[in-house]
């Protein structure tokens, strides 16, 4: 099942990820987009809408209280959010390239992954 996945600022103005259920009107499963500063800049962190109370992404939001819809933002971030909130590794084309550290250095087979 795909999910239609959105960014949204909310009127609090916290930036909220989820899951976007237009017949509800409502944002499912949220999680918080923080910003956190680090001596190489800012790095951004998700955590459960809940948090520190509830450890799941769970419950839901209102689109009453959305006050700005981003209309793109990173794939990267759709992919981290949809890992977090399903608690599975998604791969992406890209990560298809790493394949081959995987194999023994030299032998160039990645065949050698199959035997037992």
């Amino acid at each position: 099942m795909a999910y239609d996945i959105r960014l949204a600022k909310l009127v609090t103005g916290d930036l909220v990820v989820g899951k976007w259920d237009a017949d509800g009107d409502k944002i499912t499963d949220p999680a918080l987009l923080q910003t956190v500063p680090t001596q190489q800049g800012v790095q951004m962190m998700l955590l459960p809408f809940g948090y520190p109370f509830e450890n799941d992404m769970t419950g839901e939001v209102s689109t009453k209280h959305v006050m700005y819809e981003y209309k793109t933002f990173p794939e990267e971030l759709k992919t981290r959010y949809l890992e977090a909130s399903s608690n599975l590794t998604l791969s992406t084309p890209g990560d298809l390239r790493n394949l081959e550290k995987l194999v023994t250095p030299g032998s160039g087979d990645i065949s050698s992954l199959l035997k037992k």
